[in-house]
């Protein structure tokens, strides 16, 4: 039996100015390793206090040990060269622009843990269960793989996932023998399969979208062989790629909804769902009786506060498809695009809503 998690969250929060500036210190050589992670420990007590005035069900380290969402994978594992995938953001200063990550260009090697750093301080320090995040390995056969230069190292994007399956699995074992209550997967790559306009360039680009899904979904569900087990939940992300205020997918969930609810062996999946881009709910009803969707309704880059009567409305538009007991509530994406202040007003309306519709706490 997993624990529901009502008031849920993706887990980056912002970056506080001077974190940002430190670890800009310690790339150019100006700081020490250890007077960095001395501010990183600051900086998620803070971050931990104010989860927990809030209300949350579920704690995290706000990524804040991380430059970006993955750097967790690219910082442990030696392979990945200073090149990058074309991206075509939408929206305001949308066009296209390189990946954050880099593409794989020599066999990799894991030279330490991806998220043992850690999870040792999380686990020591927070007020209540914990979430740690990692990518999906099927992130990586979107924005890792270039043609010319993956492929003089592995062939296809097939052979690299299976070695960036073997690494990621590693970590969600040790995760799960560590005893850490909730593991995410955070997976946008499955925005590509529902936007009509990415599926098309796949296509033009060899590469059969409907394939592509299924490797995507095999891949992912053998990165979490041996993870689950009583107590330990199981979670995947998926949005259109959010950053800056902008995104790169748009459309329903219909195209991958049957395949991905029905077909990966997670026990809970979190869904963008604050905006027009993300289609209606109908693809919920897809959802196999015994997982459960945070719904993510509130948005993470505007600073309007959605209201608890806007949200109710939401929720209560979305269990046509999805009974109640199946749901649960968040932001669509992590919340580092946001100033503080608002960052919190969020999270405290999302406490709000779940405490009225499900009660005070995870269950």
């Amino acid at each position: 039996m997993t624990a529901t998690y009502r008031a849920d969250h993706v887990g980056s929060f912002l970056r506080p100015p001077a974190l940002l500036q430190a670890r800009a210190a310690r790339a150019e050589g100006r700081l020490a390793p250890e007077a960095l992670s001395a501010l990183e420990d600051r900086a998620i007590l803070d971050v931990l206090a104010l989860q927990r005035q809030v209300g949350v069900d579920v704690y995290t380290d706000g990524e804040l040990r991380r430059a970006g969402w993955m750097t967790d994978v690219i910082d442990a594992v030696e392979g990945f060269v200073p090149d990058k995938i074309e991206i075509r953001w939408r929206g305001e200063g949308g066009g296209p622009e390189g990946s954050l990550a880099n593409v794989v260009g020599a066999r990799l090697r894991q030279v330490r843990r991806l998220t043992g750093h850690e999870t040792v301080f999380l686990k020591a320090n927070a007020p209540g269960p914990i979430k740690m995040t990692v990518p999906s390995p099927s992130v990586f056969m979107m924005i890792s793989f270039k043609p010319g230069v993956t492929d003089k190292v592995y062939a296809t994007r097939s052979d690299l996932l299976q070695a960036l399956t073997t690494i990621i699995n590693g970590e969600l074992r040790a995760l799960a023998e560590e005893g850490v209550p909730y593991i995410q997967l955070d997976a946008p790559q499955y925005g590509n399969y529902v936007d009509p306009a990415l599926r098309e360039g796949l296509r033009a680009r060899g590469v059969d979208p409907d394939r592509a899904l299924d490797e995507a979904i095999t891949v992912d569900n053998a990165s979490l062989e041996g993870v689950k087990r009583a107590g330990v939940t199981v979670a995947l992300h998926v949005c259109r790629g959010n950053y800056a205020s902008r995104w790169f997918a748009e459309g329903g969930y219909d195209p991958i909804a049957e395949k991905l609810f029905g077909g990966l062996r997670a026990d809970r999946f979190l869904l963008e769902y604050d905006s027009a881009r993300a289609g209606g709910f109908e693809p919920l009803r897809f959802v196999p009786k015994g997982k459960v969707v945070m719904l993510g309704l509130v948005c993470n880059n505007t600073p309007d506060v959605e209201s608890a009567d806007y949200l109710r409305s939401r929720l209560n538009e979305a269990s046509k498809y999805l009974p109640l007991e199946q749901a649960a509530i968040g932001p669509r994406c992590g919340l580092g695009s946001l100033d503080e202040e608002i960052m919190w007003s969020k999270l405290r309306v999302i406490r709000q809503v779940a405490e009225e519709t499900w009660g005070s706490k995870a269950d």
